[in-house]
């Protein structure tokens, strides 16, 4: 297999391409972004859309992101995570750790697609503007019920397994998720983090390890890591946030 792994993913915005592309960066992997490439290198929208759309002699993925790494294509962020983890050195050596890790971090894209679905909970084909009055109503259920819930459980991982990791002894792919959606729960809902914070005090230091594990903390001070935004999964509309 070729060492250079390819990832394809807007171009503008974290989403769920963000969670294997911390991976790739952790490992300090040479990949390229695809699609934040000019077309002169092959890269740009249109190369990802060519993929999509069947008109390569490659598996065409349902949507981004996904991952060409040779001849394999790899689609859906745990299942690319996964893949890169165990070629990376990322994923715990165990067979019952590994399942635990992928187990993790599907449980991560639950919690992410419900974190879209405060902005927008009736259609993605629409804008927000469209169902503000239902946002609003999920919105604060996320908050009340399901932000709590969500990060209980990590807490309760990382308590019970009596280690600064969520798997195993050392970083993982999995702890890298629970960094991403820690950051993606700040910039949406700041408020509401400022005080579940405090109830998990774990959680909260085990990102900071993965913010300070010098590879990643290289990638966020560079520009490949892209701002938040609100054409992102995880937006700031201050009328969805509160304590």
């Amino acid at each position: 297999m070729p060492e250079r792994f390819d990832l394809y993913y807007w171009p503008t915005i974290q989403g769920r391409g963000e969670f294997p592309r911390l991976v790739l960066e952790a490992a300090e992997a040479d990949y390229r972004d695809v699609a934040r490439l000019s077309e002169s290198e092959g890269g740009g929208v249109a190369a990802m859309m060519r993929i999509l759309g069947g008109e390569s002699d490659r598996p065409a993925p349902f949507a981004p992101p996904f991952l060409v790494h040779g001849d394999v294509v790899v689609a859906q962020a745990a299942e690319i995570s996964a893949y890169l983890a165990e070629r990376l050195g990322l994923m715990p050596s165990n067979e019952a750790d590994r399942a635990w890790a992928r187990t993790i971090a599907l449980t991560a894209a639950d919690l992410v697609a419900e974190a879209h679905d405060t902005h927008h909970p009736v259609g993605t084909g629409l804008y927000y503007e469209d169902q503000k009055p239902e946002a609003l109503r999920r919105a604060g259920e996320f908050r009340r019920e399901r932000m709590p819930k969500f990060l209980g459980w990590y807490e309760a991982i990382l308590a019970r397994g009596g280690s600064d990791h969520l798997v195993g002894r050392s970083l993982s792919y999995a702890d890298f998720g629970l960094f991403q959606i820690v950051e993606g729960l700040r910039y949406a809902f700041p408020r509401r983090m400022a005080v579940l914070e405090t109830r998990y005090p774990r959680v909260v230091a085990l990102h900071d390890r993965v913010a300070d594990h010098p590879p990643i903390a290289r990638y966020l001070a560079s520009p490949r890591r892209l701002r938040f935004n609100e054409d992102g999964i995880f937006r700031r509309y201050p009328e969805l946030d509160g304590d």
